[in-house]
């Protein structure tokens, strides 16, 4: 059920009942729906909302979903790794979208391995399904959908300042050319020299996102670029001034509205996007190693691309019944797969960790013979259809799903089903099944390294889940509750290689079950006053562990000219020992953020800005670090100004 950030007033604090379940929503359903009529678990930030949490990048509003969160990770370490109702893989089981549009990819899975950093500056609205979405969405779509919904139709301009060396500039300009030609430009520059760390390095950023886009009658043309770099910190697990990373995404779209009228629309869509990551982190300290001196750092340069084509058919009967179905064809080539590495033996055409062997810099190597395999094509078939049925004014039933074939490795039907009855205005009851997939991607299915090779006979991961859902909205309050039942199927591990010990291989082997309550809630003790909540608590262990109970907390106050606005997340404990990982302990903890907003006239306004306002000492754990200890982000304080023009 969707949170009151959903909220796209502007006026967050005001509206009335009525109004509030007339709030539109898009992820859920091929076509728009309400609060109340919605078929899936959802939240969704509105722009004011995602001011009032104070957050840099789309990843970390998260953090206020429930069943949802992130923090850093392994590789590369300022990467951000999402965990979705108790499963932390890292392997791309949440899709992210950018207006609706697949940022995850073939190689990795992982959005944010190509696109780590989404500026909040370009943002309208983030739209969020808590559950399975491969019914719509197909691959990935498994555990949640992320779609970041950008902006169109603004004029403004906006700079910020703030500790640890950061700025960044944006600006968002619109037009209305003629009745028929409308145009936009976005584009956020995003820098900071990073924190110092006790392992000797920092955290910098360097950021930039463009985007465009030309309407011109029924044709719709947009571009986006975007390019984040991200070096030191941890990357392949080890933390070194030397780590690099930087990744790039492009992305090309043409669609055409054939048919659009009161009753019917039938829309096409052609899209490209283009992927690339130049990376390389430290594997073994000089220190450590017998036969060279020099820190060997070894990592990818791919390259990806994904075409897809597109046809959406929608028709409102006069029943008030709506049918929508679509068929998708998608190719994915990982066209390049090189290696990055200090060390290489160019006769054997190997990778030599020995000081005969060291190349004095970190290397791109062109036609690895190890990495050739994995330079492989994707091609996918998909048809999807969605019923809607308006049984009663009280009862509605939607019933559909999606078959995508995946050629050369799998096939998989993704049934949903969702009814929902509202026996009043303040109640809504909601119960709902769907399944969900992940398909593997070319490092599983055909990696052939010193540590991991590929298995060709993988399947894909799959989960069903049954969701039960109650909201009851008050004239001031509300409050959501979901009880969700995942049963998680054929999930792909990596298991010692049946001919080399001393290796390891991926396998389907992985069945488990993960149940929890998750809660969000929101008070509006006056017009000017509100409080959000969200609880989440699982009730069986996690998929690695991660964070059983976690939740967030929102207090804002509003009296013109100014706003304030404290945030709250607040973690579980988490406790770890295993056989290769020394003991790994985080007591529970709290991080705090807070927003002052000033309006300086009726278009301009500034605001400061604080994360973990109270600069608490905390480690993420990750399994792949050496002592599990991933470094949280200290104190961060930033000074914005926006214009709207």
């Amino acid at each position: 059920m969707a949170s009151l950030f959903a909220i796209e007033s502007d006026d967050l604090f005001t509206m009335q009942l009525e109004d509030l379940l007339e709030v539109q929503v898009d992820i859920a359903s091929k076509t728009p729906e309400t609060i109340a009529s919605a078929p899936s678990t959802i939240t969704i930030f509105n722009e004011k909302s995602i001011q009032l949490l104070g957050v840099e990048s789309a990843y970390e509003l998260m953090n206020f979903v429930p069943g949802m969160h992130s923090t850093r990770g392994d590789w590369v370490g300022a990467v951000p790794k999402d965990h979705a109702r108790g499963v932390y893989l890292d392997s791309g089981n949440i899709l992210v979208m950018i207006n609706g549009e697949r940022i995850n990819e073939s190689s990795f899975g992982k959005a944010s391995v190509y696109m780590p950093f989404i500026p909040i500056e370009v943002i309208d609205k983030v739209e969020f399904i808590r559950g399975p979405g491969s019914a719509l969405y197909g691959s990935n779509a498994f555990l949640g959908v992320m779609n970041i919904i950008t902006k169109h139709t603004d004029n403004t301009l906006a700079a910020m300042t703030g500790t640890h060396g950061k700025y960044g500039v944006s600006a968002s300009v619109s037009k209305q050319l003629t009745d028929d030609l409308m145009g936009f430009v976005s584009i956020a520059i995003n820098q900071k020299e990073g924190e110092n760390y006790p392992q000797g390095v920092k955290d910098p950023l360097q950021s930039v996102y463009f985007e465009f886009g030309l309407d011109i009658a029924e044709l719709e043309l947009r571009g986006r670029y975007n390019q984040v770099e991200l070096d030191e910190f941890i990357n392949l697990a080890g933390y070194s001034k030397q780590n690099q990373h930087n990744s790039e995404n492009s992305f090309v779209s043409l669609a055409y509205s054939v048919i659009k009228n009161a009753t019917t629309e039938l829309a096409t869509k052609i899209a490209y996007s283009d992927h690339k990551i130049a990376s390389a982190g430290l594997i073994l300290a000089g220190a450590d190693n017998p036969k060279a001196s020099e820190d060997f750092l070894l990592g990818p340069d791919w390259q990806t691309t994904d075409l897809n084509i597109d046809i959406d058919y929608s028709h409102h009967f006069n029943n008030d019944w709506v049918i929508n179905a679509g068929y998708e064809y998608a190719n994915s080539k990982q066209i390049s797969a090189d290696v990055r590495s200090n060390y290489y033996d160019q006769v054997s055409g190997e990778i030599i960790v020995e000081q005969p062997y060291y190349l004095g810099a970190i290397t791109t190597i062109k036609g690895y013979a190890a990495f050739k395999n994995l330079k492989a094509t994707f091609e996918t078939h998909s048809l999807y259809s969605q019923l809607k049925l308006p049984l009663s004014h009280q009862f509605t039933l939607f019933v559909g799903g999606r078959y995508d074939d995946v050629k050369h490795i799998d096939s998989k039907l993704s049934p949903r089903i969702a009814a929902i009855y509202q026996p009043s205005l303040a109640n809504t009851v909601k119960l709902q099944y769907g399944e969900s997939f992940r398909t593997p991607v070319t490092n599983e299915l055909y990696s052939n390294d010193d540590v991991t090779i590929g298995n060709t006979n993988l399947k894909s991961e799959y989960v069903k889940t049954t969701e039960l859902v109650w909201r009851y909205q008050a004239e001031q309050w509300h409050f959501n509750t979901v009880f969700f039942h995942n049963q998680l199927n054929d999930f792909i591990i990596t298991v010692p290689h049946a001919s080399n010990t001393n290796m390891f291989t991926f396998e389907n082997q992985l069945n488990d079950t993960n149940r929890g309550i998750e809660v969000d809630t929101q008070w509006h003790i006056a017009p000017d006053f509100s409080l959000t909540g969200t609880y989440t608590q699982y009730f069986d262990q996690p998929m690695n562990p991660t964070f059983k109970r976690f939740a967030s907390f929102l207090a804002s106050f509003e009296m013109t000219p100014m706003m304030y606005s404290v945030n709250t997340i607040w973690r579980d404990e988490v406790n770890v020992t295993g056989h290769d990982l020394s003991k790994f302990s985080q007591p529970s903890y709290l991080l705090f953020g807070a927003t002052i907003s000033y309006e300086l006239t009726e278009r301009s306004n500034i605001a400061l800005k604080a994360d973990n306002l109270f600069d608490k000492q905390y480690n993420s754990f990750d399994p792949r670090v050496g002592n599990g200890a991933v470094a949280g982000v200290s104190r961060e304080i930033s000074l914005h100004y926006r214009l709207k023009f």
